[in-house]
């Protein structure tokens, strides 16, 4: 009887998916009046990947709150919490805990990806929350701008003893997973997925894409890159918003000034540049505010980490359009200053011009003014 050939034994994925929702509800959240309304508790500041001497720290570590569990219409239960950031930004994070191979977890984010309206019911999750949070909210806002991001962590997969070893032979099926497509992508697709991953160990590995990234690595060493993956996706949605809120204010000044250039028009202008020149400062104290919300202090790999994650989900780009549109309102804001100056300097000269008149006037009918 000939030998059988032994059979490869069958690949199991241990981990789970995360889904991060993100919303930006308020202008700012006061921390400490909040943990007293909800007696949540605060979240620590990032693990280290590695030993350092410096670490990775919030300057305000967000609030953090249990929530009900939610289930999918396919039965599958996500428990869940939600983080409130002094920033204004409220993280919903759900967390399912996976065991399969391959086919199913690509499968699976093809469907969460594509199939599943996650904010849509996050969204009733939040209004309840925020009901009792209401006096710890500043400036609340009518309509919120959202985000969602799915991290898909696997801390064990049998018969993988590396990285290089996982890359080599599973690098198609990470790049199905970070695009969430089930179709076999064509190896230029595949190149441009992996090119954005990152290593610290010889067994560990993180791959990110802009609407979902792979981590391969531990639990506790998960952790960091989970919070500056949700670190980032706030980053974006708060300048999203900052390039909607802009965007919205050059509009009117532009409408302001194609009404036209007299002088009843240029008075008008001074209460726009005051107006436009206060929403410059909040955007400046806001902008730093949230950049400043998390420090690198030694920790390089925790900095590279960030920076490709922000790259990624496109964190450069929305800031650099917030800067521009900046640069355009302070010279909008000058010209109608000057609009304004150039106004009150005719008006004054034609206030004396009238004065001078009227006494003339009255000195050649002989007459005291």
């Amino acid at each position: 009887m000939p030998d059988l050939e032994p059979q490869p034994a069958e690949v199991t994925l241990h981990g789970s998916v995360l889904v991060l929702l993100q919303f930006d509800v308020c202008e700012a959240i006061r921390l400490d009046q909040l943990r007293e309304l909800i007696l949540a508790r605060a979240v620590e500041s990032p693990s280290l990947k590695h030993p350092a001497l410096g670490y990775v720290r919030y300057e305000r570590p967000p609030v953090v709150e249990s929530v009900e569990s939610l289930i999918l219409e396919s039965g599958e239960r996500l428990h869940g919490e939600i983080k409130y950031y002094d920033y204004g930004v409220l993280s919903v994070i759900f967390e399912l805990p996976f065991i399969g191979d391959w086919e199913k977890l690509t499968s699976l984010a093809s469907r969460w990806v594509w199939e599943v309206d996650f904010a849509t019911q996050a969204t009733e999750i939040v209004r309840g929350k925020l009901e009792r949070a209401a006096p710890a909210l500043v400036k609340p806002y009518k309509n919120w701008l959202s985000e969602d991001y799915l991290i898909f962590h696997v801390r064990e997969i049998n018969g993988s003893s590396s990285v290089m070893d996982l890359f080599q032979q599973q690098g198609s099926r990470i790049a199905q997973v970070v695009r969430g497509d089930t179709g076999k992508l064509a190896e230029s697709e595949c190149n441009e997925v992996l090119q954005s991953r990152i290593s610290y160990y010889a067994n560990d590995l993180a791959v990110i894409g802009w609407n979902a990234a792979f981590i391969y690595d531990s639990t506790s060493g998960a952790e960091t890159a989970i919070q500056l993956l949700e670190y980032a996706n706030s980053q974006l949605l708060e300048f999203r918003f900052y390039d909607d809120l802009l965007t919205k204010e050059l509009e009117r000044v532009y409408s302001l000034l194609d009404e036209g250039t007299g002088m009843l028009a240029r008075w008008r202008l001074a209460r726009s540049a005051t107006r436009l020149h206060t929403m410059l400062l909040d955007v400046a104290e806001l902008t730093e505010h949230v950049d400043n919300a998390i420090k690198f202090l030694s920790d390089m790999f925790s900095a590279r980490f960030y920076k490709l994650a922000a790259s990624k989900v496109g964190v450069p780009d929305y800031k650099d359009l917030v800067t521009q549109k900046v640069h355009t309102a302070e010279e909008l804001y000058r010209f109608m200053v000057d609009q304004f100056n150039q106004s009150r300097a005719f008006f004054l000269e034609l206030t004396v011009v009238i004065i001078l008149v009227i006494e003339l006037v009255y000195f050649f009918r002989g007459r005291p003014f």
